[in-house]
């Protein structure tokens, strides 16, 4: 099932498989890369003191912590573009007699869905980085200060070169999670319009079980093997040949 060779030739010919892929690629490069990039200038932020950024944390953690598949099916109504809230809000607030078709334009529609998934996972890996953060010796922070690193200088020349590792364990294991995702493309876009908006996740399923073709769906998500075995080696190397060093 999904193994024989003419199965991947029928695949790789298959312009809505080579469309997914483009977006699986486009989803793991600008998703991962921008909520860990955030992730890690937020992580010092809240780190500030003051119960005010305590309760902006708190606030900022929400959607982490709320179940992703009503988070996502809440953004999709959201989005319709006849009553939905948000064009709703540009109509009553900012007098707009139209809003923009959220869900029907395979640009704006990936936008969405990459803006969603970052909202929804930064907090997590902000957490985590905050965590490598606290463990940094105070006395090191201490020294670069007496040596006028401080403020941006204190981040590249300090904080990140020990951060590093964390964050490069904590892209391998989004990436790895991203891969696999289908909960964000599925309930928001529902890979429209047109499966113009479908990952391989999204993709395999549907094959599988939508359409009932169980052979092409389980080709398309063996097609990320490659990908994924050397993410899961780099990964582990680093955890099994390395301590992460703060």
């Amino acid at each position: 099932l999904g193994h024989k060779p003419s199965l991947y030739v029928e695949l790789f010919a298959d312009p809505i498989y080579l469309k997914t892929l483009v977006n699986t690629v486009v989803f793991l490069a600008v998703g991962v890369n921008l909520h860990l990039f955030l992730a890690l200038l937020l992580s010092g932020y809240f780190l500030q003191k003051g119960p005010w950024v305590k309760a902006l944390l708190l606030v900022f953690i929400l959607p982490w912590a709320a179940p992703a598949i009503p988070t996502f099916i809440s953004i999709h109504w959201m989005l319709n573009g006849d009553y939905g809230l948000i064009n709703n809000i540009l109509y009553h607030v900012f007098g707009l007699d139209y809003g923009p078709s959220w869900l029907t334009s395979r640009g704006l529609t990936f936008g969405t869905v990459i803006t969603a998934y970052i909202w929804k996972w930064t907090p997590f890996w902000t957490v985590i980085l905050m965590a490598g953060r606290t463990a940094i010796a105070q006395d090191v922070i201490e020294a670069a200060e007496v040596d006028g690193a401080v403020g941006v200088r204190r981040f590249i020349h300090i904080t990140f070169p020990l951060l590093a590792k964390l964050y490069l364990i904590c892209t391998l294991l989004s990436t790895i999670w991203t891969l696999g995702d289908f909960n964000t493309v599925y309930f928001i876009s529902g890979a429209g319009p047109s499966l113009s908006t479908s990952v391989l996740a999204t993709l395999g399923i549907r094959d599988a079980f939508e359409v009932a073709r169980p052979d092409p769906g389980m080709a398309a998500v063996m097609s990320a093997l490659p990908l994924l075995i050397p993410l899961v080696i780099i990964l582990m190397r680093r955890l099994g040949t390395s301590r992460v060093q703060l």
